[in-house]
């Protein structure tokens, strides 16, 4: 873990805008519960949807998107030993 400044220019609830350095353009922080709910609704369309339809993949390729980021999320928090906003067995 590094500790460095970044400019902020929303710290909003579930809205914060910030550019870390390095970057050109700034992104939007989403916080890890808010990440797993997104996951899990991707998850829950794509069940909904009709099998080998344009729209499944779509569907399909982003719960795999966000299911990987949730991922990864998950694994730093384990490498740090910081507890997770939510429960494993819900995925």
């Amino acid at each position: 873990m590094r500790t460095e400044p970044v400019e902020i220019y929303s710290d909003a609830t579930n809205a914060a805008v910030m550019r870390h350095p390095g970057r050109n353009f700034p992104g939007m922080l989403i916080q890890g519960d808010t990440l797993h709910n997104l996951s899990s609704m991707a998850t829950a369309a794509l069940a909904g949807a009709e099998p080998d339809s344009e729209h499944w993949h779509d569907l399909k390729e982003l719960a795999d998107e966000l299911q990987a980021r949730v991922n990864f999320y998950a694994q730093i928090m384990q490498e740090y030993g910081l507890q997770l906003p939510f429960s494993c067995g819900s995925e």
